[in-house]
């Protein structure tokens, strides 16, 4: 089988392996989409949040088709169509140990879900975001066609998170400063999608001068979450996921309190997945304005330096067709 594997730090490459072996307790999967994301070179670069070593095989958003059962498994059958977690006990899937972009990848029972028959296998590679985004709303807690809400960075994570608010009927502006990021946001939803000096007129104008009910800080850098403070309504909620590890930014803290703001910090997606797979279903989200590049594996080096250019690059997805030999 071909895979895509990073044989040592900035050494990536196609590789032909064996197709793995699975024990009594595990399922086989052939991979379908499988998505790159910024960790992924993090990765390839040699830096991780945990301890890892190579060689190992990338991605930890994907969907798939499961082609081999063993034999104490009965929550799954050969056919179903299934995604994901990637953070299992003290293991990272596609990071401590061997991912996705494969064609055939081993999993055990309890990380996976059934992929609802509405979603493709695109929108499926696109779960773990979504969760992500998800995961933080909810933390946030009843945002509804009451409230309006900013979303600072239209990343994949600011994108998910523009889907899901204005599924939920929250009235959506997204501040990014690239044009075709905007152009994304606004078909997942978003009233409006602004760059970084329009929105404090934007707000106004939707929000009545109140500020927004609402801010989703979703780009990780430091002086745009000291930003979300002042766009915040008084009572305002200000939820925190883009990551930030170590920077620093001045930020006028005075405003928590006079304010009277609720501030929530959100990682990861743990728990939520069921809930978020019955939302994509019954909402009927497209996610797919985020992929904006498609390769097949023999080109998942052209995936890995797609995704190194965000200007240009949303989310690059690897696609495989793979079927075991009879």
């Amino acid at each position: 089988m071909k895979a895509l594997q990073y044989v040592d730090q900035n050494e990536p490459r196609v590789s032909e392996l064996a197709v793995p072996e699975i024990a009594d307790d595990e399922v086989l999967v052939a991979a379908r989409s499988v998505g790159v994301c910024h960790s992924d070179i993090d990765l390839l670069e040699g830096r991780y949040i945990i301890p890892f070593s190579y060689p190992i095989i990338p991605g930890h958003e994907w969907s798939g088709e499961v082609v081999r059962v063993g034999s104490k498994v009965t929550q799954f059958a050969a056919g179903d169509r299934v995604v994901g977690e990637c953070v299992i006990g003290d293991d990272h899937f596609g990071f401590s140990i061997s991912g996705a972009a494969a064609e055939f990848f081993v999993a055990k029972p309890a990380w996976l879900h059934h992929l609802p028959d509405g979603i493709s296998f695109t929108n499926g590679a696109l779960v773990e975001p979504f969760s992500v985004a998800y995961a933080g709303l909810m933390r946030v807690g009843n945002v509804n066609a009451s409230d309006v809400l900013v979303v600072l960075g239209a990343g994949p994570i600011g994108l998910a998170v523009t889907a899901a608010a204005s599924a939920l009927g929250a009235l959506t502006i997204v501040v990014e400063p690239s044009p075709e990021r905007q152009r994304a946001a606004l078909a997942l939803g978003a009233a409006a999608a602004v760059g970084p000096d329009e929105i404090e007129a934007a707000l106004a104008l939707r929000s009545g001068g109140r500020g927004a009910d609402v801010v989703v800080e979703a780009s990780g850098r430091p002086d745009v979450m000291a930003r979300a403070l002042e766009l915040a309504a008084f009572r305002g909620r200000v939820a925190y996921i883009g990551i930030d590890v170590g920077r620093e930014a001045p930020a006028k803290l005075g405003l928590i309190q006079s304010k009277e703001l609720r501030i929530t910090g959100s990682i990861g997606s743990p728990g939520v997945w069921p809930e978020t797979l019955r939302f994509l279903a019954q909402t009927g989200i497209d996610l797919s304005p985020l992929v904006t590049q498609q390769f097949v594996v023999d080109e998942a080096l052209d995936a890995l330096d797609a995704a190194h250019h965000p200007a240009t690059t949303i989310k690059a997805h690897i696609q495989f067709t793979g079927s075991l030999p009879q």
